[in-house]
């Protein structure tokens, strides 16, 4: 299921927490259907923990433009993402951040759940 649940209405986020062996292909999709139900549903503040997912090798600098893109046209412009990774997924140039960035979205991505949720609701 893409849509996100909530920790703690209260706090005003949803965290989107998918575990499992999933394609690079099918991440993204859930991914974007998160996005783009967060959208749909009001909620600004989306938190995306993907540390429990694997079969995804790290994506080459295409495939990363490519699906950072399809969140951005998700997002609308209208929901901050927060996407928490696996320090071995990790660009360490942050790529996929400048290409959101880029496409007019908000978002950044972590190793740590506790900085990721801090950047989230700063």
């Amino acid at each position: 299921m893409n849509a996100p649940t909530y920790n703690d209405p209260a706090e005003g986020h949803a965290v989107f927490r998918p575990a499992g062996v999933f394609k690079l292909a099918e991440m993204v999709e859930r991914v974007a259907g998160a996005i783009s139900y967060a959208r749909e549903s009001g909620v600004r503040r989306l938190l995306v923990v993907l540390t429990a997912v694997s079969g995804i090798q790290p994506p080459k600098l295409t495939p990363r433009y490519r699906f950072v893109r399809d969140w951005a046209r998700a997002a609308e412009g209208k929901v901050r993402v927060a996407v928490v990774i696996s320090e071995r997924m990790m660009d360490p140039g942050r790529f996929g951040v400048t290409v959101a960035m880029n496409a007019g979205m908000d978002a950044n991505v972590f190793v740590d759940e506790k900085a990721a949720l801090e950047w989230l609701l700063a």
